[in-house]
C-alpha cells in the first residue's frame, strides 16, 4: 500500500471520528443546557407558587380577625371604630344584627315582596361589600407592620416549597433563606451559604406590601442532579475516545511496520550486494584453478589460496554479523563469558590494527588512554568487536578526499565508571539519525545505498551489548564535522572473593 493512500485514509478516518466526536460534545452540551433551563423553570414556578400561598394564607389569617372582632361586637352591642362604619351595618343588618335575610309574608302582594326582596338583598350585599373592603384597608394598613418572620413562617415555607417542588418534580435538598426589606437575611436554613458557586434562586414575597422581601432558594447537588440526568450519555463518548485511540495506534504501528518492512527490504538488497562480492570472487578464483597454466605457478597458487582465504573469512564475518543480533536475543546474554579484563589493553591493541587504514589515507588515530582504573568484568570478545565496530564506521563514514582523523580515549569518572569516547571528524550526524542510529537495520542515507558495506546491525550489535554489560552508549554529533560515541562501563568490584565467586 503506497503511503500517499495510507495518508489519505487516516486522514478521512481522523475527520470522521473528530467530527463525530464534536457532535456528540455538542448533543451532551446541549442537553445539559436544557435540562438546566428545565429544572430553572421547575424551581421558579415552585416558587411563584409558594409566594402566592402565602399571600393567600395572609388574607386568611385577616378574615379571620375580622370575624372573631365581629363576633365580640355583637355582644356588646356596638361597632368598633376599626370595623364597618356603623351607617353601613346598621342599613345592611337586621333589628337583631343577626344577618338573616327578612322574607316577606304571605299576605303581602307579588309585587310588594318581590320589591322587599330585592331591598333585603341589596343591603346584604352591600353589608359583604363593606366589609371586604375593610379587611382589605387592614391588610394595606397593617401587613407592612406586621413581623416578617410571622408572615413567612420558616416551618410553613418550607412546607409549601417542599410540596411545590415535588409537585414539579424537584425532589432533590435545598437550603433556603428570607430577606428583609434591606436586603439581610431575616432567617435561613442550616447549609444555606449563599456562595457564587452555587445557583440561587428567588422570588419576590409579598409584592403589593411595598417592601422587597425575598425567598432565595438553593440547591447544593443541582450540578450532580443534572449531569445524572444526561449521563447516558457518556458511555457513547468514552466508546468513541477508545475507537479514535485505537484507530490512531492502528496508524502508528501501520507506518512502523511499513518503516520496517522498508528496512528489511534495504537489509536484504545490502546483504546481497555483500554477499555477492566475496562469492564473486571465490568463484572467480576457482575458475582459475582450472587454469593449467596456473597450477603450474607456485606463485599464483599461493596467490589464490590467500585471495580465496581473505573472502571466506569476509564472507564468515558478514554471516556472523547477521547472527550476532538474533543469538543475543534469544539467549539475553547467558552464553557469554564475563572476566575481569584491563579495557585500556585492549583499546589499545584495537587501535594500532587499525592504524593501518587510517595511515593507507593519510589520517592518524590517537590513542589517550587517561583512565588510571581500568579494570570492567564484560566478554572480552564481544567488547573487542564493539570497539572494533566504532572504529571501523569512523573509518568508513568519513568524508570524500578527508585525512580520517581519530581519537580514542579513556577516563575515570564519578560513581566507579570508566568514559570511553571514540571521536572522528567523519560526515556527522543529522538530529533524526541521532534517535536511530541504534535501531536494527537502519543504516545512515549517504546518497548511494550501496557506496558504505554493512546491514545496519553493527551499532544495534553496540548498543546491546554495551547494555548488557551494565553500561551506556550516546552519540553525539555536528553533521558534516564529527561524532563522537560515549560509552560508560561499571568498574569491577575491587574484592578478590567476591570476584572469585562471580567467576
Amino acid at each position: 500500500m503506497k503511503k500517499s493512500l495510507i495518508w489519505l485514509l487516516t486522514a478521512v478516518m481522523a475527520i470522521t471520528f473528530g467530527s463525530l466526536l464534536y457532535f456528540q460534545i455538542m448533543y451532551l452540551e446541549n442537553m445539559v443546557k436544557m435540562r438546566e433551563a428545565q429544572f430553572s423553570e421547575n424551581v421558579m414556578r415552585s416558587l411563584h407558587a409558594t409566594a402566592e400561598m402565602l399571600q393567600r394564607r395572609e388574607t386568611l389569617h385577616y378574615l379571620e380577625e375580622d370575624v372573631r372582632m365581629l363576633d365580640a361586637s355583637e355582644g356588646d352591642s356596638y361597632i368598633d371604630e376599626n370595623q364597618v362604619s356603623s351607617e353601613t351595618l346598621l342599613a345592611a343588618a337586621s333589628p337583631s344584627h343577626n344577618n338573616k335575610i327578612s322574607y316577606p309574608s304571605a299576605t303581602t302582594g307579588v309585587s310588594e315582596s318581590y320589591q322587599q326582596l330585592q331591598t333585603t338583598l341589596r343591603r346584604q350585599y352591600q353589608y359583604q361589600k363593606g366589609l371586604l373592603n375593610e379587611i382589605i384597608l387592614n391588610i394595606l394598613r397593617e401587613a407592612p407592620t406586621r413581623p416578617l418572620l410571622e408572615r413567612a413562617d420558616s416551618v410553613e415555607v418550607r412546607r409549601y416549597l417542599r410540596d411545590e417542588l415535588a409537585g414539579n418534580g424537584v425532589t432533590i435538598p435545598f437550603t433556603f433563606g428570607v430577606t428583609d426589606a434591606y436586603g439581610h437575611y431575616a432567617y435561613q436554613t442550616r447549609g444555606f451559604v449563599t456562595s457564587t458557586d452555587v445557583p440561587a434562586y428567588s422570588a419576590v414575597l409579598f409584592p403589593n406590601a411595598g417592601a422587597n422581601y425575598r425567598l432565595v432558594v438553593e440547591f447544593p447537588t443541582r450540578d450532580s442532579y443534572i449531569f445524572s440526568s444526561v449521563r447516558f450519555i457518556i458511555p457513547t463518548l468514552a466508546f468513541t475516545v477508545i475507537l479514535l485511540v485505537i484507530f490512531l495506534y492502528t496508524v502508528i504501528l501501520i507506518f512502523r511496520q511499513k518503516k520496517l518492512s522498508e528496512m528489511k527490504t534495504d537489509f536484504i538488497n545490502n546483504m546481497t550486494h555483500e554477499f555477492k562480492t566475496p562469492i564473486s570472487t571465490i568463484s572467480l578464483a576457482a575458475q582459475m584453478l582450472d587454469d593449467d597454466s596456473v597450477r603450474k605457478s607456485p606463485n599464483s597458487l599461493k596467490h589464490l589460496a590467500n585471495v580465496i582465504g581473505e573472502e571466506s573469512k569476509r564472507l564468515r564475518f558478514q554471516v556472523e554479523k547477521v547472527l550476532q543480533m538474533s543469538v543475543y536475543d534469544d539467549a539475553g546474554g547467558s552464553a557469554l563469558k564475563f572476566t575481569v579484563v584491563n579495557v585500556n589493553n585492549i583499546i589499545y591493541n584495537i587501535a594500532n590494527t587499525q592504524k593501518i587504514k587510517a595511515e593507507k589515507d593519510g589520517g592518524r588515530i590517537e590513542v589517550a588512554l587517561d583512565a588510571i582504573d581500568a579494570d570492567v568484568r564484560l566478554d572480552e570478545m564481544h567488547f573487542t568487536n564493539v570497539i572494533f565496530n566504532l572504529l571501523d564506521n569512523a573509518l568508513k563514514y568519513m568524508k570524500p578526499d578527508t585525512a580520517p582523523e581519530l581519537k580514542v580515549s579513556t577516563r575515570n569518572v564519578a560513581h566507579n565508571q570508566l568514559e570511553i569516547r571514540i571521536r572522528d571528524n567523519g560526515i556527522g550526524l543529522r538530529k533524526e539519525d541521532l534517535k536511530r542510529i541504534f535501531e536494527k537495520f537502519y543504516r545512515v542515507p549517504t546518497g548511494n545505498r550501496h557506496d558504505v558495506k554493512g546491514f545496519g546491525l553493527g551499532l544495534a550489535y553496540v548498543k546491546k551489548m554495551v547494555s548488557i554489560f551494565g553500561g551506556t552508549i550516546t552519540v553525539e554529533s555536528d553533521f558534516g564535522k564529527w561524532s563522537e560515541f560515549i560509552i560508560k562501563l561499571p568498574l569491577a568490584d575491587p574484592d578478590p572473593d567476591t570476584d572469585a565467586a562471580e567467576e
